[in-house]
C-alpha cells in the first residue's frame, strides 16, 4: 500500500524535551518500540545532565551488562541500564569538549562530519551548520543548557509524527516540535 504525498513526512525532525530521566527513557523506548533504530534516534544533553543522570547506572541483570557493553536498546529503567545509557556507552556518541555537550545518532555523525568549524561557534552555531532553523537551534541550547535532554527522530509518516508527538506529551514533553 502507497501512502498518499500528503500523509509522508520530508525529512522534518520532530524533537521534545525531557526535564529527567525516566522522562526521556519512555520517549525514547516509545521510538524503540514503534521501530526506530539507535541510528536514526538523536538525544543532546549537557555533559553535566549525562554526568547527573546516566553516570550512577546500576546493572543488575545479563541485559543489563550486555547493554552497557554493547549499546543494546530497550532495557528498562529501575535496576538495569536504560536505553539512553546504552546508546551513550558505545561509539556513535559524540562529547564535544569545550561546549560541553553529548550528542548520540545522526546528527553526531553529523556534527563529526562538520569538524572543529562547527563546534567553534559553540552549541548553536553546531546546531545551526547541522541544518536546523535557528530560532529551534536557540530553543534546543537554552534547554540543553537548563539540563534538559531532546529527543528527535524524522518520523516515518505524518501519522506516526503524531502518534509520537502524543506519547511524549504523556511523558512530560516540553518544546514539542517539527
Amino acid at each position: 500500500m502507497t501512502m498518499s504525498p500528503e500523509r509522508t513526512m520530508h525529512g522534518e525532525l520532530l524533537t521534545g524535551t525531557f526535564r529527567d530521566r525516566e522522562s526521556a527513557e519512555k520517549a525514547y523506548n516509545s521510538l524503540v518500540n514503534r521501530g526506530y533504530t539507535k541510528d536514526e534516534i538523536n538525544v543532546m544533553m549537557s555533559d553535566d545532565t549525562r554526568k547527573r543522570h546516566f553516570s550512577q547506572t546500576t546493572v543488575t541483570s545479563d541485559l543489563g551488562t550486555k547493554a552497557a557493553a554493547g549499546g543494546l536498546t530497550g532495557a528498562t529503567v529501575g535496576g538495569t541500564v536504560g536505553a539512553i545509557a546504552g546508546v551513550l556507552a558505545v561509539a556513535g556518541t559524540l562529547a564535544i569538549p569545550g561546549l560541553g555537550i553529548v550528542l548520540a545518532g545522526p546528527l553526531a555523525a553529523g556534527l563529526a562530519g562538520l569538524g572543529a568549524g562547527a563546534a567553534a561557534g559553540g552549541v548553536l552555531g553546531a546546531l545551526i551548520g547541522l541544518g536546523i532553523p535557528e530560532e529551534r537551534a536557540k530553543l534546543y541550547t537554552t534547554d540543553i543548557e537548563h539540563g534538559g535532554i531532546v529527543v528527535g527522530v524524522k518520523p516515518r509518516s505524518i501519522d506516526d509524527a503524531a502518534l509520537v508527538e502524543k506519547e511524549w506529551t504523556g511523558y512530560r514533553a516540553s518544546n514539542i516540535l517539527r
